[in-house]
């Protein structure tokens, strides 16, 4: 990916994959999240991920749909 992710701040340790799609609007439901997830079209970290349950921490990296994410927590 040639763009520089776009940061995503949380105010938790950790957020749920799922959660995360919602929450940057890549999707509009749980279900199409679910879908997208299991697909194989959700990369963490450069690595495909099915897990739609997959705690995200501050650093970690997030490409889906062409777009990238990078998750940053609220004292970083």
């Amino acid at each position: 990916m040639s763009q520089k992710p776009k940061e995503i701040e949380i105010t938790t340790d950790f957020i749920r994959l799922d959660a995360f799609l919602k929450f940057t609007a890549s999707v509009g439901t749980g279900g199409e999240a679910k879908l997208l997830i299991q697909d194989g079209e959700v990369a963490i970290n450069g690595e495909v991920c099915t897990q739609r349950t997959h705690k995200l921490r501050s650093g970690d990296v997030v490409e889906v749909g062409g777009e990238s994410f990078v998750v940053r927590g609220m004292s970083q």
